[in-house]
């Protein structure tokens, strides 16, 4: 059995996703998330375009100090 650790979402975000994978064959919210990761990560990095600029990064920290994760 592999190792496991867990990530924690926003419930909010789970109960969209969990919406979004009815009858899709994906038998629960986390396997669809370990799909997409898996297949996100298969190149090992990430692409030049797919990397966030400094104001997008700016916006996102705010929105999380809001949340209270930072």
């Amino acid at each position: 059995m592999t190792d496991k650790v867990t990530i924690k979402i926003p419930r909010e975000l789970y109960e969209k996703l969990r919406g979004m994978i009815e009858d899709t064959g994906f038998s629960s919210v986390t396997e669809f998330i370990v799909f997409v990761m898996r297949n996100l990560a298969s190149s090992g990095k990430i692409k030049e375009e797919d990397k966030l600029t400094e104001e997008e990064v700016k916006v996102i920290r705010e929105r999380l100090r809001r949340l209270g994760y930072l």
